[in-house]
């Protein structure tokens, strides 16, 4: 078993997780794109898209680039990068992009604050395995002592995202979902993850 193969039953069951629907983001957050970041998603949208990966390189990867750069590159963006910290319970698998407080960019490291899953069109189920990754982060930071208390989760098409945190035993799901269309509650949301990220002890 590894992250992709988890439904919400089984998180459950292996690991008491409880599920959620909430507001997570009461506040209205919008953050005006760039040009570069619109005539960037422009063409990749002429390009068009057939798989995941295509997805992830002309949609998503844009968005948190300039996510990196509004944020004066303090914290790293993997992709692609497996999280193997629990093999015997599936803890285990590549996640799509990995965010973390460290400045290492050669391979994971604490404290991870946030992952990404990017799904062709399944976001139901990139929701699922975003946050057995989260369970996963939440095992990583631990074992290197720098517990970050709530992780923050997306799952996307690319051009729907939707959000989701890891706070104790549960996990809360955004009752809003946003979309590509309209980008600033998008990019709004996002840098409210990494103010709340960084704001926590």
């Amino acid at each position: 078993m590894a992250y992709s193969d988890f439904t919400s039953s089984e998180l459950k069951r292996r690991f008491g997780i409880r599920f959620r629907a909430e507001a997570l983001f009461p506040a209205v957050a919008r953050i005006e794109p760039s040009a570069w970041l619109r005539e960037t998603l422009r063409l990749g949208q002429e390009l068009g898209f057939n798989s995941e990966k295509s997805r992830s390189e002309r949609l998503v990867t844009p968005l948190l680039l300039e996510l990196s750069n509004r944020n004066q590159h303090r914290f790293a963006i993997y992709s692609g990068m497996n999280l193997d910290v629990d093999e015997l319970n599936g803890l285990k698998g590549e996640c799509d992009f990995i965010f973390s407080f460290s400045r290492i960019q050669d391979f994971v490291t604490a404290p991870i604050f946030c992952i990404t899953e990017a799904k062709k069109q399944d976001l139901e189920h990139g929701t699922v395995q975003c946050a057995a990754q989260l369970l996963g982060a939440r095992r990583l930071n631990e074992a290197d002592q720098t517990p970050v208390p709530v992780l923050y989760g997306c799952s996307t098409t690319g051009v729907e995202w939707r959000f989701l945190k890891l706070v104790g035993q549960e996990i809360l799901i955004d009752e809003t979902r946003y979309a590509l269309a309209d980008l600033p509650p998008v990019l709004g949301r996002l840098q409210q993850v990494i103010d709340a990220a960084s704001a926590a002890p």
